[in-house]
């Protein structure tokens, strides 16, 4: 499963994207387990942010949903936070 996620808005408008792929990883169950929360609290379509909020693409395999601050659920933050983090 490859996990895409770009981040877009805030501040400096300065976009950052970020990929995992989870093949072969020995904590793949725990992410897929992740990702299907995230994407079943999604939205098919970009919500309206906030002024110098940020603004979330998901993409998982041939899969997208949007989310934005300050509307993200738990599953989603911890799913983005991970994905940025160890696909930089």
């Amino acid at each position: 499963m490859r996990i895409q996620v770009r981040r877009t808005g805030g501040f400096g408008g300065i976009e950052r994207h970020a990929e995992v792929d989870t093949s072969g990883r020995p904590d793949a169950p725990e992410w897929h387990a992740l990702v299907e929360k995230a994407l079943a609290e999604g939205r098919a379509t970009p919500p309206i942010g906030v002024p110098d909020g940020f603004n979330y693409q998901i993409t998982v395999d041939e899969h997208t949903v949007y989310c934005a601050d300050p509307r993200l659920t738990e599953d989603q933050r911890s799913l983005i936070s991970r994905v940025l983090k160890e696909g930089a």
